[in-house]
């Protein structure tokens, strides 16, 4: 009795270990692209569009990437979908590595993981009707068509489409809210366990925005979906997300669970991008510019902190020395050297975490 309420104990263990165990590692993820020089200038220079970018996904979250244009948000959702090749760094799924000799290949990661792309109608094929471009993956992995075409069908259930009005339609002949809807439904029709959404809402009418998260929400239930949710509208990545990633310049600047980064932004510039969000509120209008300036040149940033040329309380600590994304007290983690003391710059000391 005692040896099977020992066994069962450690099966409940190894279970809740496997639950709390990140399904998604990205560690010192790196891409920078070549830059073509005239047909005079031979240039080697480079655009370091994701540079050493670690973080975690953990099971049934949904993430949020945020930052301003150019900041590597997309190419980090193109290199774990592998549409892209990394330079360096490692990337793992539930524990396996993806790209290794003996990891998880390329083919099995696509059924572990899909994702959704802002255009709607580009990211479908005109020639096939929307049952045809749900079904298709499923087909070509192996389900027999008959399988995949029932797959397809209740698969525009189960995002509001009715089969009978809408299986043998073309993209042409849908709205753009519509049109997504197709395109969540092609994301899960390999039964996938991570969804990538690139800014999949911010094409489409307000009122359709939000009927489209509101069926994301639904959908992540229903199929036990992890979300990683990449978007310019800072509302709409705090109603959706449980944690949120910020990034500039293709480094991550802060992370942590959405309302301590909504509610204490750590880093300088997450406090700008919060200030710049609109508001209905009159108490709350924003009377200066949270940030002055353009982002620096991404094939030659600044030295040390990759902020410090718009950042209000640059120091020389800040031009020197690059900040490490470490951890605070409360669940987040920052970029930043005025949050830990003995790091050289004066607010270091005088910063309390919270």
């Amino acid at each position: 009795m005692n040896e099977a309420g020992r066994g069962s104990d450690g099966a409940d263990a190894v279970a809740r270990e496997a639950a709390s165990a990140p399904l998604l590692a990205v560690e010192n993820l790196t891409k920078h692209f070549s830059v073509k020089g005239s047909l005079l200038s031979r240039s080697n220079a480079v655009v370091q569009a994701v540079d050493d970018v670690s973080f975690l996904v953990r099971r049934g979250e949904t993430l949020g990437i945020v930052g301003e244009s150019g900041c590597g948000k997309s190419t980090t959702a193109r290199l774990l979908m592998h549409l892209i090749a990394r330079d360096s760094g490692r990337i793992r799924f539930a524990g396996r590595p993806v790209g290794a000799a003996h990891g998880l290949s390329r083919r099995d990661l696509h059924r572990q993981m899909q994702m959704v792309f802002q255009d709607s109608y580009a990211s479908l094929n005109p020639r096939l009707p929307v049952a045809m471009s749900i079904a298709f993956g499923p087909f070509v992995h192996g389900l027999a068509k008959s399988a995949a075409l029932q797959r397809a069908r209740q698969l525009l259930e189960a995002v509001g489409l009715d089969p009978l009005l809408f299986a043998n339609r073309y993209p042409h002949e849908l709205s753009g809210g519509q049109r997504q809807r197709i395109n969540i439904a092609r994301a899960l029709a390999l039964e996938p366990r991570i969804v990538i959404l690139d800014e999949a809402v911010s094409a489409l009418d307000k009122s359709v925005e939000a009927q489209v998260l509101n069926l994301l929400a639904d959908l992540k239930t229903h199929f036990d979906l992890t979300y990683i949710f990449i978007s310019h509208d800072l509302n709409v990545v705090r109603y959706i997300s449980d944690r949120v990633m910020v990034m500039y310049l293709g480094k991550v600047v802060e992370i942590g669970p959405v309302h301590q980064i909504y509610l204490h932004p750590q880093h300088p510039y997450t406090q700008a991008l919060l200030t710049a969000m609109p508001s209905m509120d009159p108490g709350r209008r924003t009377l200066r510019a949270p940030l002055s300036g353009d982002p620096p040149n991404p094939i030659s940033p600044p030295s040390g902190c990759r902020f410090r040329t718009r950042c209000p309380f640059a120091e020389k600590v800040c031009e020197a020395v690059p900040p490490q994304l470490l951890a605070l007290q409360n669940s987040v983690a920052v970029a930043c050297h005025m949050r830990f003391p003995g790091s050289g710059h004066s607010r270091a000391d005088k910063t309390v975490p919270h």
